[in-house]
């Protein structure tokens, strides 16, 4: 239930000036307040929540396009750098175009199902699963009516390509992963739809096509795919992030693992008829996602996202995994390729006792050597590593966890104005909203704050996919219904003068000539804050202004409402009346309002009300009431000008009296 409007009276209730209903009346009223605050509570909220709620509005006809119809699947493909974002649904793929300060545009190439005659309707559609430059154009793919198609866009003329399995899938629910390098290709999609279920990652195109031990999986689902280059050609390493089922089949076990996988790319199968055809050099080790001093594990990985070292050096990348355990909450890991490589490169295997042969299972070999059938035997029956691979840090925990259920993440490396490096995560919510949080780049795991929620759509809706672009310093995200670009920055939403902007702690914002701007908008070097416990110390002045006060006249006897908004939900709001506070709303009331309830009004109750945000050191009065008599704000304007006439009276006859003593 939303609450009324501060200064109203409660929608059973009369006017103020009307005494009180009858007490079932105010029973039902009370009642009414007491679900709406259930209802707020139950979504449950903590500090590690986002500080505050904003709905990313934008520029009219410039940040938000529909699509002009419901688009149940989504794909979305956009280049660094360029304001074009390509989205490929149902028998269309469209073209976004968002110029800076313009208005955008959409276009759409119709690529619809080359097939006659279907047995179900759904299946007839032909689902854009795939968009992909290649150097001849804009590669798309798609289900086309369960015979998986491919087509060239070049200049919005569309080329056939016809039928080619493994670069989509049968249906657009499958779960489908597709990495391109150069002229490889890798898929995770099967390419006869009756036929191997089991799913496998394949070399579908390069020197020799391959494809995983139909038992080194178990039901996969597949999360990401990258191609790591090492310091050795030969070396090159394929990466691929997955959950299975967990092979521990004891009730209190996990029913999900979460795994990274690696491939040598330069793997030309093995020497034995069993093996020609597969990766030899296929293991499989498990992340490790978890807190010991809460005791809450982690198990199934939702998404991957690799952020490159600014240096080059590859050991050095990070990998951020969002992980969810069964009561739907999320925890982000970082880990580092470094790791990982270690882990693959010195683990003994899991369930094998006898010494290693060699070369070591997993291993690259040079100028393109075939794996000796004894190594691909060894990894074939035993493909996990016993070594775990675990978050980085000191104390091998998550970056941080939360109540909100995660499902994808993208992370901006970025140097605010004093030149500190900063991790900044956006992370998508079941609920079709953004969070943004940000991670100190030199310490680990060091003060990790929940700036804000983002609404990026105009109307809610589940967030299908999201691309980061960190040239343009945009985020890209696409629903069912309209693709929306969002600034990564978004400082006009802080409110609260200096203390407010840097209350956010959003290091893309700072306070300037009287505003909170970003700080790519600004010419010089903006007023932020290196202290993040209080960093409001930083204001020139050394308190917030106060509210301004606002008055209402009521009627003895009557209900009535204060209503103050609750701007930072790490806040907590308290009504004071006099020395007394008659209300208190904590952190974990997650409503848009602190509200107090005046039930019946009595002359004691009349005065001034204060509303005050306590956040850390930091304090503020965000309302500022007066409750007065009826007709007592009459009463004050009419002194007021009764005032304010004889003050001129006096001050027109002042001169007279002053000339009358001069001359005497």
């Amino acid at each position: 239930m939303t609450p009324p409007p501060p200064g109203r009276a409660a929608p059973s209730a009369p006017r103020a000036r009307v005494p009180g209903p009858p007490a079932r009346s105010v029973l039902l009223l009370r009642l009414l307040l007491l679900l709406w605050a259930a209802a707020a509570s139950a979504q449950g909220h903590s500090r590690s929540g986002p500080r505050i709620f904003a709905v990313w509005k934008g520029h009219v006809g410039q940040d938000r396009v529909d699509f002009g119809q419901t688009e149940p699947h989504t794909v979305l493909f956009h280049e660094p750098g360029s304001s074009s974002v390509w989205v490929g649904g149902r028998g269309k793929v469209y073209l976004f175009d968002f110029p800076e300060g313009k208005n955008a545009s959409v276009r759409t190439v119709n690529i619809g199902s080359t097939k006659g005659s279907c047995l179900d309707k759904r299946d007839c559609e032909n689902y854009i699963t795939l968009l992909e430059r290649r150097s001849e154009g804009l590669l798309a793919c798609g289900t086309n009516a369960r015979h998986p198609s491919c087509w060239n866009l070049v200049n919005d003329t569309v080329v056939p390509l016809g039928e080619m399995r493994g670069y989509a899938p049968f249906s657009p629910d499958e779960n489908s992963l597709v990495l391109f390098e150069g002229d490889e290709v890798y898929s995770t999609i099967r390419k006869q739809e009756y036929n191997g279920k089991i799913p496998r990652f394949r070399r579908i195109r390069g020197e020799s096509e391959l494809y995983t031990s139909d038992t080194v999986m178990q039901n996969p689902q597949f999360i990401k795919a990258t191609i790591v280059h090492q310091d050795q050609a030969y070396d090159d390493k394929i990466y691929y992030f997955f959950r299975e089922d967990n092979p521990d089949k004891n009730p209190e076990a996990p029913l999900n693992v979460s795994r990274v996988a690696q491939l040598c790319r330069g793997d030309q199968g093995g020497e034995s008829s069993l093996s020609v055809s597969k990766w030899n050099t296929f293991l499989k080790a498990m992340l490790v996602c978890s807190d010991a001093a809460t005791n809450k594990n982690f198990n199934r990985l939702q998404d991957v996202f690799l952020l490159p070292d600014p240096s080059g050096q590859w050991r050095d990348t990070r990998v951020y995994g969002v992980f969810s355990n069964p009561w739907n909450y999320s925890a982000v890991c970082v880990y580092s390729l470094g790791d990982i490589d270690k882990v693959f490169r010195t683990s003994s295997l899991k369930g094998y006792r006898s010494s290693l042969p060699n070369p070591r299972p997993g291993k690259c070999l040079p100028d393109q050597q075939p794996i000796p059938t004894e190594t691909f035997q060894v990894a074939d029956r035993h493909p996990e590593v016993a070594q775990r691979v675990e978050p980085m840090g000191p104390l091998k925990t998550p970056l941080f966890h939360s109540k909100y259920h995660y499902q994808k993440v993208v992370v901006h490396r970025m140097q605010a104005s004093h030149g500190e490096t900063y991790h900044v995560l956006y992370l998508t919510t079941d609920r079709g909203t953004i969070h943004k949080v940000v991670e100190p780049g030199e310490q680990e795991h060091s003060f990790i704050f929940n700036i804000m929620e983002i609404q990026p759509f105009r109307r809610a809706a589940a967030i299908q996919t999201m691309s980061l672009d960190a040239e343009r310093r945009k985020l890209y995200v696409s629903s069912q219904w309209e693709v929306s670009q969002v600034p990564l920055d978004l400082c006009e939403v802080y409110g609260g003068g200096c203390h407010g902007c840097l209350m956010s702690r959003d290091p893309y914002c700072g306070w300037d000539q009287g505003r909170c701007v970003s700080i790519y908008s600004s010419q010089r070097s903006v007023l932020q804050s290196i202290n993040p416990v209080e960093p409001h110390k930083e204001c020139p002045n050394p308190k917030p202004d106060k509210a301004p006060l606002q008055k209402v006249s009521l009627a003895p006897n009557s209900r009535y409402y204060l209503s103050c908004p609750m701007e930072s939900r790490h806040a907590t709001y308290s009504w004071r009346h006099k020395e007394n506070v008659e209300q208190s709303c904590e952190p974990g009331h997650q409503s848009p309002n602190c509200i107090l309830f005046i039930e019946n009004l009595t002359a004691q109750q009349y005065g001034h009300y204060f509303c005050e945000a306590q956040e850390g050191s930091y304090f503020r009065e965000a309302q500022h009431w007066q409750l007065l008599p009826e007709d007592g704000i009459m009463a004050e304007h009419l002194l007021g000008h009764a005032c304010a006439l004889a003050t001129s009276l006096w001050l027109g006859v002042l001169p007279t009296l002053t000339l009358g003593l001069l001359v005497h």
